[in-house]
């Protein structure tokens, strides 16, 4: 950490409303206890032959970057409620679920592999979102960890490998490994560090050009002897948080 135990900064905010599609990046968020980041994996595509009941479903029901890494290229834009996408292969979109799924799918067909399965519907998440865990999660990364693993290695990783929505800075390199079962303070909202989260080959490709570059699994495992990037929180207290907020361990 800092040289003043605990304390570090807000560094960035993001938020991903389909599940594997699209990152935004924010300056500020309200958060809700016991509620993900506001549009956060509010939506997910559902590829056939994936479970279609109601509630929270495991990740390898819906299309996603570590089935097709060119999805990880995705950018989008929350607008009302109108999502507007873009690619660096493929013509901008605005998209309103529910109403525009088709023209959606359409679109990610030539940026998803063929010899997977294919869209077959845009599915709303329950109120605790559809991240990789069960439960209303936010994610928090550490900015000092991503440098070590960039240097491991020898490229800078972009932030976007690892669809995080919180990312902080001044902690020593996986710190907030130490912080599960302890809790943040940002801004004015509380955040209990729940678990690690374990990475898959979605990390592999840049965000950028949608191609896999970087060994980001064995990279971990020969560094560190795991395949963990991150923490999983819950919302204890709400509030607003904004880039630039100190970050504390009360």
């Amino acid at each position: 950490m800092t040289p003043e135990l605990g304390i570090g900064a807000l560094h960035q905010i993001w938020r991903y409303p389909v599940k594997g599609i699209g990152a935004e990046r924010l300056r500020a968020i309200d958060l809700a206890p016991g509620m993900p980041l506001p549009l956060d994996r509010a939506w997910a595509v559902l590829e056939e032959g994936g479970d279609a009941s109601e509630g929270w479903r495991s990740c390898r029901n819906f299309l996603r970057g570590a089935k097709g890494p060119s999805l990880m290229a995705v950018t989008c834009r929350v607008d009302g409620d109108v999502i507007h996408f873009s690619h660096p292969d493929r013509p901008d979109i605005s998209v309103l679920p529910g109403h525009d799924d088709t023209a959606l799918f359409d679109w990610l067909a030539p940026i998803y592999p063929e010899a997977r399965p294919k869209a077959v519907a845009l599915v709303k998440s329950p109120p605790e979102g559809m991240s990789d865990a069960p439960f209303a999660s936010i994610s928090i990364l550490n900015a000092s960890s991503l440098r070590a693993l960039g240097q491991k290695l020898g490229q800078p990783l972009d932030e976007r490998r690892f669809r995080g929505n919180l990312w902080i800075d001044g902690f020593a390199p996986w710190e907030e490994f130490d912080l599960v079962g302890k809790t943040l303070e940002i801004g004015g909202a509380h955040l209990e560090i729940i678990e690690r989260i374990t990475r898959c080959r979605a990390t592999e490709a840049n965000p950028e050009t949608g191609k896999r570059d970087a060994n980001t699994l064995r990279a971990l495992e020969d560094g560190w002897g795991h395949q963990d990037f991150g923490v999983y929180a819950m919302v204890r207290t709400g509030g607003t948080i904004k880039a630039g907020d100190v970050v504390t361990v009360p």
